[in-house]
C-alpha cells in the first residue's frame, strides 16, 4: 500500500510542477512561483484547492483574474502600462534541465510536502498547496487573495477542512 501511495504522490508532483511551470511560461515569468503552484493545484484533480475557494463562495477560476490584475497592477506602480490583453504578451521560454522554482516558489513546496507527511495517508493534496501559500505574508498570492477579498487564514482553513472530508 506504501508502495502505491508514493506512486500517487509522484503522479501529484509531476502533475503539480508540470503545470506550474506552464502558468509560469503563460504569464511570461521565468520560474515559476507560489502564484503558479496555487493555479496548478486548482486544476489538480483531488479538487481539494478548488473546495477551499468554493467554501469561501469565492469562483477558483477568478484567481488567475487576481493573479494576472495583481501583476498588472505591479506593472503600473514602475510606471509601465500593459493592457488587459495579458494573454497577449509572449511568454517566457520553456526552462530545459532541471527543475527550478523562485525561492519563494521552493519554500511553498516544501511546507506543502511537509504537510502532507502530517496526515494519514500520507498523500499530497492540492489544499496542501493552499494552505503552503497562505502561509505567505506577502507576494502575489498574498496580493491577488486580498484583491478577491480573500482571507489568508480563512482560506487556510477551508483547506484544511477540505483536507479532512473524504
Amino acid at each position: 500500500m506504501a508502495l502505491l501511495h508514493a506512486l500517487k504522490d509522484v503522479r501529484t508532483i509531476k502533475t503539480l510542477l508540470t503545470r506550474a511551470g506552464a502558468e509560469a511560461v503563460r504569464s511570461g515569468d521565468d520560474l515559476p512561483g507560489p502564484e503558479h503552484l496555487l493555479l496548478s493545484a486548482l486544476a489538480l484533480p483531488d479538487g481539494t484547492a478548488a473546495a477551499a475557494f468554493t467554501h469561501l463562495g469565492v469562483d477558483p477560476g477568478d484567481f488567475r483574474t487576481a493573479v494576472d490584475r495583481t501583476h498588472r497592477d505591479a506593472l503600473d506602480h514602475l510606471g509601465l502600462t500593459v493592457g488587459d490583453g495579458l494573454d497577449d504578451l509572449p511568454g517566457a521560454d520553456t526552462p530545459a534541465g532541471p527543475y527550478r522554482m523562485t525561492a519563494s516558489g521552493q519554500q511553498a513546496f516544501q511546507r506543502a510536502v511537509t504537510l502532507s507527511k502530517e496526515t494519514k495517508p500520507s498523500l499530497l493534496r492540492a489544499a496542501h498547496i493552499v494552505i503552503a501559500v497562505c502561509e505567505q505574508g506577502r507576494g502575489t498570492v498574498a496580493r491577488a487573495l486580498q484583491t478577491q477579498g480573500i482571507d489568508r487564514i480563512h482560506l487556510a482553513a477551508a483547506a484544511r477542512e477540505a483536507l479532512a472530508t473524504p
